[in-house]
């Protein structure tokens, strides 16, 4: 599993590296660490983190938070993640996690009655980092926007395409018109070998802006690599019409009028390659 820097933290989360070593220190979160060596965090670290940042100013410390939402993972029954929890901070100051219809004080264990609704002025974050409803109390932003996990999913994908996949579904999920995120999930499928998949998400994101030249230029590949010869061929014009630089679609596109014995089409179509090859 990946792991990361004290410093890829913070700039992932958009505060100070020693804002990080405070919380993580307050929680423990990394309690096989040896004294004076750095960090590694794990990516539930880096939700968990992120709630204990967005509650801090609900006048939570982060020692009680982050200390309740380890409590939570020895309380919760096998396979059931932490992410599929929320936590509420109440008006005299209790911790509460809900579950579904259930909810309960992590610090003792202590189940309540259902919540029925969330009363006005109550500070609310999920911590998948989605929120059920946007806190009234101080102003406070406390979750992250569709845009930030994008930018996390962007982050992780090379390291870690399992939990940037994660990602980017939860940008989805907050946003099914960001384009961006599906050409990228796309792309993850993609190299796992999942083409209808990822030929869905990529058609998802050309629905949400027809002229996208990488999600037109990606679908052609991954229809390409599914036989639909004629199909890839109609992708890879729709992006070099949005964008006449994009020098690997010619290259595709010569390659297929090769194949199709149009050897004149293929012909003009590698010269431009060539030429915009030797300009960038």
């Amino acid at each position: 599993m990946s792991t990361y820097t004290t410093t890829e933290v913070a700039d992932l989360l958009g505060i100070s590296p020693a804002r990080i070593r405070r919380l993580a220190r307050s929680a423990r979160l990394d309690p096989e660490r040896e004294p004076g060596a750095p960090y590694a965090f794990e990516f539930r670290d880096l939700v968990l983190l992120r709630t204990a940042v967005a509650l801090e100013e609900t006048g939570i410390t982060a020692r009680r938070l982050l200390r309740s939402i380890r409590a939570l993972g020895r309380q919760l029954p096998s396979g059931r993640p932490l992410t599929a929890l929320r936590i509420t901070s109440e008006g005299d100051d209790a911790i509460v996690a809900v579950d579904d219809e259930l909810a309960w004080h992590p610090e003792s264990g202590q189940t309540r009655l259902p919540l029925d609704a969330e009363p006005d002025g109550e500070a609310v974050a999920e911590i998948s980092g989605i929120p059920r409803r946007r806190a009234r109390r101080r102003g406070v932003e406390r979750t992250p926007r569709p845009e930030d996990w994008y930018e996390l999913g962007c982050a992780l994908q090379s390291d870690d395409p399992v939990q940037a996949e994660r990602a980017f579904r939860q940008a989805l999920e907050g946003d099914p018109e960001l384009g961006d995120a599906a050409v990228n999930l796309g792309w993850l499928l993609h190299e796992r070998g999942e083409l209808a998949a990822a030929e869905t998400e990529y058609r998802r994101a050309l629905r949400v802006d027809p002229a996208h030249p990488t999600a037109a230029y990606n679908l052609g590949v991954v229809l390409e690599d599914q036989g639909a010869i004629d199909e890839a061929r109609d992708s890879y014009l729709t992006a070099i019409e949005s964008d006449p630089l994009l020098a690997d679609a010619y290259y595709n596109l010569s390659r297929l009028c090769e194949r199709r014995g149009d050897r004149a089409a293929a012909l003009r179509y590698l010269r431009s390659y060539s030429q915009l090859v030797r300009i960038s």
